[in-house]
């Protein structure tokens, strides 16, 4: 589904980010990214949906070089793959309700087609009693399901998830995991970037290591070892 293909990317003043970097996830994986501070893990799913281009190197999605793509069918990719973030990115001023549905209102659906959705996804992730709260006041916990009911609500095939549970308490963190791995049974691949050892040695799924921008591991199962 995903391909990554001996991709190097270069920031000014030499700074080599990612090193000649390839491999492949499939419809339906869920694959953790480790590497220490600075490994390039943050790079490489941005580079994965396209919100930075490598130096060298291309990418696939479903066979489809993103790097070919016009702006037009790249943003229809980028529905495809949604992200999660260590920080959130939610509108903190808005409510619960206006934050999930703003993927929906860019694509310009009906307000009736907007709820529908909303509730529905917020169902599934027991967030329906948070919609009229103003999202800057919650957990946590509970703006990181924000996030995710936002990445469902465009039905995504894949989720991009870059230290989501790094600004969380380890309960909260269980719970997410949990959440994600009940979406991966429905079908969704996930790509998890992680620093914490119990997420990768519970999941006891493939693991890709980065070391100073080099894929140094790919296993599967993986284990939570760094250089």
């Amino acid at each position: 589904m995903l391909a990554l293909k001996n991709i190097t990317k270069i920031y000014s003043s030499n700074i080599i980010a990612l090193d000649n970097v390839s491999f492949e996830v499939n419809s339906g994986e869920f694959v953790l990214l480790i590497g220490k501070s600075g490994a390039g893990k943050s790079t490489l799913l941005k580079i994965l949906r396209r919100e930075e281009d490598p130096t060298k190197g291309q990418v696939y999605f479903k066979n489809k070089n993103l790097l070919e793509l016009s702006r037009k069918r790249l943003g229809e990719i980028r529905r495809k793959t949604s992200a999660i973030h260590q920080d959130f990115k939610l509108l903190n001023k808005k409510t619960v309700f206006e934050n999930i549905a703003v993927p929906l209102e860019i694509l310009g659906k009906s307000p009736k087609e907007i709820k529908n959705e909303v509730y529905k996804v917020v169902e599934k992730l027991k967030i329906k009693s948070k919609l009229d709260q103003i999202a800057g006041t919650l957990s946590g916990g509970e703006k990181q399901k924000v996030c995710l009911a936002r990445c469902l609500i465009s039905k995504p095939e894949v989720i991009l998830a870059d230290e989501p549970t790094g600004n969380l308490d380890p309960l909260a963190s269980y719970e997410f995991i949990e959440i994600l791995k009940e979406i991966n049974k429905d079908g969704v691949s996930i790509i998890l970037a992680t620093h914490n050892r119990e997420i990768v040695e519970s999941l006891k799924t493939r693991v890709l290591t980065l070391n100073d921008g080099r894929l140094i591991r790919d296993e599967n199962p993986g284990k939570y070892t760094l250089v």
